[in-house]
């Protein structure tokens, strides 16, 4: 496969990736009305994840040090326990809609963080430019029926964080992919993910194991860990890997067109002329970033 060609392949599969986490948060609000908590559902998915993970690997387990351990700690964090609670925990202190553009300040963070801690993810005005463009139109997408902030200051602030934090991890994880391969980073992570969430959630009342034993339950749970968790983050990395933190990254801010687009065909939902106009400043953004990211390879 011709190397232009092979890039395209992983840009590809990003945008995949992007659509099946976004149908996630369908799989996800069914469990939370199940009655599992934000926390449970995250160690759950990731225990079906890590599982199917460490069969595929044939149950090898790898130690290169402590630093390299730390980053991969790092990463578990970041990418994982962190980000779910902070997210999920913003849901239920704020708005939505302050949650979908706090965490759609996701791209232009890891933008500033490549550029300054990757070399081969340096900065420009052009790239800036780009994802600024796009964050527009996530914001007139998000606004079309006005602009309402919410009350809840500190879910604001947890779903700032939760944006930092994924922008962490995409600039930790383009560090690894360089020595690891993305089948070891994924369980790397979703090993400290799963050590550092376990805490969380026992802290809390469990749901009853009959609840689990719903077919609703634990099939929205296997495909969570299976697809959204284990594939998915496994064909984020390798694609992170070929194009860069930067490129894949923007691809999320395709989220809330994705998400339009599902409540179109499974509710009926319609988007006015300003919504169009942000889905058109969201492409126009993407394809600034990666075209420019392209025409530099």
């Amino acid at each position: 496969m011709p190397k232009h060609n092979n890039k395209w392949f992983y840009h590809a599969l990003t945008l995949l990736t992007v659509v099946v986490w976004v149908v996630a948060f369908v799989n996800t609000k069914i469990l939370i009305a199940a009655h599992l908590t934000p926390t449970e559902i995250f160690v759950y998915r990731i225990i079906v994840a890590y599982i199917g993970l460490l069969a595929v690997s044939r149950f090898r387990i790898t130690f290169n040090g402590w630093r390299d351990e730390a980053l991969f700690a790092a990463l578990g964090i970041t990418g994982g326990s962190l980000y779910f609670i902070c997210q999920n925990t913003a849901l239920k202190l704020t708005l939505m809609t302050d949650v979908g553009v706090l965490i759609a300040l996701n791209p232009l963070l890891t933008t500033l963080l490549a550029a300054i801690f990757l070399r081969e993810e340096r900065f420009t005005w052009l790239k800036l430019a780009g994802s600024a463009i796009a964050f527009a139109g996530v914001g007139m997408l998000t606004f079309e029926n006005g602009f309402v902030w919410g009350d809840g200051l500190l879910g604001d602030i947890l779903a700032f964080g939760a944006a930092l934090s994924w922008a962490i991890y995409s600039v930790i994880l383009k560090r690894l992919n360089d020595r690891y391969s993305p089948l070891t980073i994924t369980r790397k992570t979703f090993f400290y993910g799963l050590l550092t969430a376990l805490p969380v959630m026992l802290s809390d009342t469990l749901t009853p194991l009959s609840t689990l034993a719903q077919p609703i339950v634990w099939g929205n749970l296997v495909y969570l860990g299976l697809i959204a968790s284990m594939a998915a983050y496994f064909a984020w990395g390798k694609a992170t890997r070929e194009i860069g933190a930067v490129s894949t990254t923007n691809y999320l801010y395709l989220n809330p067109v994705i998400s339009m687009i599902i409540a179109w065909a499974l509710y009926g939902e319609s988007v006015g002329t300003v919504g169009m106009l942000g889905c058109l400043l969201i492409f126009a953004g993407i394809l600034i970033v990666q075209h420019h990211a392209t025409a530099r390879r």
